[in-house]
């Protein structure tokens, strides 16, 4: 028999086939992924009725850490104050798919940390060939059937058979992480109260902001790693864009989508500024590729470019609070 969300009658959540995932997933975005975090999310508020731009100020105090681009995530404080959202660990003491029944029962949703190699949605990059860790959150379990309505990257798929007790009764080596999703106390606001949410939240993530431009130490960290990424095969070198570049670039684009909707006329230059960064760092990450296949490319005109438009959003930003 099929679970879902049985507990909130008012929450209907989409079949995998008619889901229509939100326009910050658009095939025509300079970066159409993120990560599978943020991604996961835009896609659970978006399918719950909640609009994921009215929490996305965090991206505003995200920067470079000395080794990576932040891997920005919607923090859970941010989803209990915009949406009435609570977000907390989940102890894994029995079966995956025995936790997944009971909390969808009881109205709740779940992310779980899971292997893409058993995700139908990834098919030709990680489905059945390679290990990857990702997240999702199952939205309708029918442990009969063994299949599975599952939300992830950027929309709502299904998977079954020996992908469902991959997924679902997995525990090699050690448990998977968990989070239980609380939607007894969701708020969905209208229009005004959507940009009260993000205004508020927008002062609190200023005053967080990096203390000075982070793509500069990025741009030295990069070069400092070149031997290394020469020395190492080819996939390492996705593993690396996706850590520095791809979540630098892909962070700029997700800001300037926040700032533009939240006030339009005067955060225009600052979104502008930021979709510049945004394809800027992707035409970097494929010069970086030349050069971690051992060939030759300057990358110094391109990070000056980028530290140059951050600059612009941030005195725009920083300016108008």
């Amino acid at each position: 028999m099929s679970t879902d969300l049985t507990a909130n009658p008012g929450l209907v959540m989409p079949a995998a086939a008619s889901h229509q995932p939100h326009p910050l997933h658009a095939h025509d975005r300079i970066w159409p992924e993120t990560n599978c975090y943020v991604d996961l999310w835009i896609e659970l508020l978006h399918a719950i009725g909640a609009d994921p731009l009215a929490a996305l100020a965090f991206t505003v105090s995200a920067g470079f850490d000395g080794e990576q681009w932040e891997f920005f995530k919607y923090p859970p404080e941010d989803l209990r104050f915009a949406y009435g959202i609570e977000v907390s660990e989940l102890n894994i003491w029995r079966s995956v798919e025995e936790h997944v029944v009971t909390h969808l029962e009881l109205g709740h949703l779940m992310t779980i940390e899971s292997d893409a190699m058993h995700l139908p949605d990834t098919a030709g990059d990680s489905y059945g060939l390679q290990h990857q860790k990702t997240t999702i959150a199952p939205s309708r379990i029918d442990p009969e059937a063994r299949r599975l309505t599952y939300f992830h990257s950027r929309g709502c798929f299904e998977l079954s058979g020996d992908d469902y007790d991959a997924i679902m009764n997995s525990y090699s080596p050690w448990p998977p992480y968990a989070e239980r999703v609380d939607l007894s106390r969701l708020v969905l606001h209208d229009e005004d109260g959507r940009r009260a949410v993000a205004e508020a939240l927008l002062g609190q993530h200023i005053a967080r902001r990096p203390v000075a431009n982070p793509v500069p130490a990025m741009a030295d960290r990069i070069v400092a790693d070149t031997p290394w990424l020469r020395a190492n095969p080819s996939e390492a070198f996705h593993r690396y864009a996706f850590g520095t570049l791809r979540q630098c670039g892909a962070w700029a684009e997700v800001l300037a989508d926040f700032v533009g909707w939240l006030r339009p006329t005067e955060f225009e230059s600052c979104s502008t500024s930021l979709r510049e960064l945004s394809a800027t760092a992707k035409t970097c990450q494929f010069k970086l590729a030349r050069v971690a296949n051992g060939r030759d490319a300057d990358l110094s005109g391109l990070f000056d470019t980028m530290a140059a438009h951050w600059d612009a959003a941030y005195e725009v930003l920083v300016g108008a609070n």
